[in-house]
This record gives C-alpha cells, structure tokens and sequence, in this order.
C-alpha cells in the first residue's frame, strides 16, 4: 500500500526537522517546504493527502495555501500551525475547511494523533466521493432513498434486470416488494412486454390455479368461456407472484413443472402451451422456515431462489424516512389542495424516531392523514396521529458521547451552564481521539465554536 503523502510548509529548518522526527515512524511519504510558493507549485503537480501548513511564512501568507486548497477542492486536509493562536485565525481557517488548528508548541504525540486522523479522514473523503460518484443514488426506479441498504438492492437490480434469472424478494409488510418487482420490469429488456401481477393470498385457494394457468369453457362450474391466465398473459413479460408461500403445495408442484419447462395446460385442457416468462417472486414469511415446516416445496424454493433481494425494514434506513415522508408530504399536499411544504425539526426527528412497523405503507397513510386533516406550511408534532403523537420529540446527539446522568436531588448539586458545556465538549473531543471537527460534527456545532470556547476557558 503506498503511504500517504504528507507536505510540511514550515520556514524554520529547525521546527521542519522536528515534526519530521516526530512522524518518522508513522511511514509517510513527507516533503518539507520552507516557502509558500513552492508548497504552492507542489499542490498543484500533486496534492497530499496531508498538510502541514504554518501559516507565518517569509513570502506570503499562509493562509493563502489554505484558500487556495479550499477553492480548488482538493483532495487535501489540512492542519493549520501558528504560534498565534488567536480566535480570528482560528475561525478563519475553519471557514476556509482546515482539517485540524495546532498552535505551537505541541508535542510529538499530539502531531502524530492530528496528522493520523487526517490522513484517515481524507482516505475516507476519497472512498465516499468515489461511491458517490459511482454508487450513490438518491432513489432508483419507483424507489426513493439513500441509505447503504437500498444502495445495495439498487445495485442488485441493475445487475439482474438484463437476465431471466428468477428474483426472490424477501422484506416485511409494506417495505416495497411490488416496487421492486416493477422496477425489475421496468428496466429490463422486457420493459414493453407485460408485467402480470398475482396476489397468491387474495386468490381463492380453488380459483388460483385457473389464474395462473387459465382455463378451456367448461372446466368447472361457472367457467362458460375459455379464458387466459396469467401465464399466458405474461408471455415475453415479466410475473411476479406475491405472497409466494402462500401457495397450496399441490399447486406448487405444477408450478414447478412450469417454471422448469415453460410449458402448462390450462385447468380442463389437454394442449401444452409454451410461452417466455421471467419469473419475480416474493413472500413477507422466512421462506426457509416455510421449508422446514413442510409449507413451502424445497425444491421449488430452490428453483425459485437465484437471485435473493431482502428489502430493509424502514427503520433501518435512516434518512430514507424522510426523503420518502417528504415526497408523500408534496404529492398529497398538491392533490388536496393545501399548502405543507416541509416537516418542522421536531416532527422530522419524531419520523426518524418512531420505529415503523407498517414500514413505507405506514409512513404513507400517516402522511396521507396529516394533509386530509389540517393545513400549513410545516407539519408541527401536534399534527401526528397515534401512535406517533406519543414519539420523543429529540434525542440528545451528544447523549452517546457524555457520561451517565447525574441525578440533580438539590439546589446545591447544580452545576453552572458553561461547565456542563465544557465537560460535554471536552468529553467528545476525547472520544474523538482529539479531532476537533469530528467532535463538532457530532456534537451538531462548528469547530470554530469549540476552539473560540476552548480559548475562553483557557483564558479564564
């Protein structure tokens, strides 16, 4: 593996030789440059992924290497060095995206830590921007969402979607199953043939085979003319069979026959008929446990089963709440003719809060109650049916960073605001291993506040 390359812009020989020894054994790739000008022309023929920047040089100001790496957007994090430590300074190379703030002098290990950490955090940077690049879709086909679980399935369904392959969906209740069998169609070659749905659960366990397979006049009482099924229906197309385990096993071994052959009688005919299916099935059940339980045919599960696709439950997809809450919030405020735009703060953290057992088609006729039953711009946490109505409004971000709760039982055993503020923040810091802006970023702040409040209490 090559090691990171680290640039050190420092004009006196002495402290360059020092920060040099001092990262020695950490394996980098360090070039030290005594003037900003030719830090400068070393940026621009090749980045690092570290810099060391000291912003008191003998020919320009250091500050302008930091805009520059900024503006440009480089691959680069940066750690600022000054002997002036001074609140302006400090903010303004925050503004300006620096990694990290040392102000001299600073020991071997504090050095060591900082430059660790950027060079983590630019590797990082670069993995996310390649996926992002790459990967990273913000919805794919009827799907809306983000999260590293959907992106996974997207990427499924764009390898599959090209073959025959069958796809055997799995998920909860309402995680989107049928989304997902549409989308397959959609962007498969078989996109302007048919897409046959067939609910294997809403059928009447006696009609399902003349479903599937259809029937000639006269098969069975009330057959009074020859009628399609849905694999005929499908021929050239795409069918998908939901609620799959819900099958009755003798049905399940024509299916079989069918899916092995492409070949099926309708009920009550005697001709073979053969036509092109791609087949996508799904079940909410754990088909394996319907297996062992002698419900669902083994050796159909594993015809069936070629390309498993799990559908992740809502609540563990994060941010996707939202982006789908916020996407039924404009469709069914333009429909109904009222004015949401947005959810507040404290109803957005309520939806990322709640646990979502009816999954997307919960979330969708929650929405669908807000906007039927009152109006406004922001949706307010007063406007939430239960069970949602009973959802914490916040959880504390710093809660996993901070210590246990100290229980207040008197007067005398509270602690002034700034000190409550500065353990919190002294304690992310540490958690964070000394990294000042991965600290902010979980404490919700920027880091030009935590070093403006470190500088005050220092001076205190």
């Amino acid at each position: 593996m090559t090691s990171p390359l680290v640039y050190l812009v420092e004009d006196s020989e002495m402290l360059s030789m020092l920060y040099q020894d001092y990262l020695r054994a950490e394996s980098y790739d360090i070039r030290a440059f005594r003037f900003g000008k030719e830090g400068l022309d070393a940026l621009k023929e090749q980045p690092p992924q570290v810099l060391l920047l000291d912003l008191e040089l003998p020919d320009m100001d250091g500050m302008d290497l930091l805009r520059y790496v900024s503006e440009q957007g480089l691959p680069t994090s940066v750690v600022v060095i000054t002997a002036h430590g001074s609140v302006d300074i400090a903010v303004e190379a925050m503004r300006h995206s620096a990694f990290d703030f040392l102000t001299k002098p600073f020991d071997g290990k504090r050095l060591c830590t900082t430059v660790r950490n950027a060079a983590k955090h630019q590797q990082l940077t670069s993995l996310v921007d390649i996926y992002r690049a790459n990967y990273d879709l913000s919805g794919f086909g009827g799907f809306i969402g983000s999260s590293l679980q959907m992106q996974s399935v997207y990427r499924i369904l764009e390898s599959a979607a090209p073959s025959k392959a069958t796809v055997f969906i799995t998920g909860e209740s309402g995680t989107g199953k049928e989304v997902c069998a549409e989308t397959l169609h959609k962007i498969s070659p078989r996109k302007d043939k048919p897409l046959v749905v067939l609910n294997c659960a809403a059928i009447p366990r006696d009609l399902i085979e003349s479903e599937i397979f259809g029937h000639v006049k006269g098969a069975f009482t009330g057959a009074q003319a020859d009628r399609e099924g849905a694999a005929a229906r499908a021929d050239g197309g795409t069918l998908f069979l939901d609620e799959i385990c819900e099958m009755e096993l003798d049905l399940q071994a024509k299916l079989l026959r069918f899916i092995q052959t492409g070949t099926f009688q309708r009920v009550g005919g005697s001709k073979l008929e053969t036509v092109d299916v791609r087949f996508v099935c799904a079940t909410n059940r754990d088909p394996i446990a319907e297996v062992k339980a002698g419900r669902f045919r083994e050796d159909l599960y594993y015809r069936l089963h070629v390309i498993p696709v799990n559908l992740p439950p809502l609540r563990e997809r994060g941010e996707d709440v939202l982006a789908i809450a916020r996407r039924f919030l404009r469709q069914f405020a333009e429909e109904e003719n009222k004015h949401f735009t947005d959810f507040s703060p404290e109803s957005a953290q309520m939806l990322l809060n709640y646990e979502w057992p009816g999954n997307v088609r919960q979330l969708q006729n929650v929405v669908r109650n807000i906007v039927v039953l009152h109006d406004g711009e922001k949706v307010l946490p007063a406007m939430f049916p239960p069970p949602l109505n009973t959802v914490p409004v916040t959880v504390p971000v710093a809660q996993a960073i901070t210590s246990a709760p100290v229980a207040v039982s008197s007067a005398d055993a509270i602690r002034p605001m700034w000190l409550v503020e500065k353990e919190t923040i002294e304690n992310a810091i540490a958690a964070c291993s000394g990294n000042i802006p991965q600290a902010a970023a979980l404490l919700e702040l920027s880091p030009s506040t935590i070093y403006r409040k470190r500088l005050a209490w220092q001076s205190n």
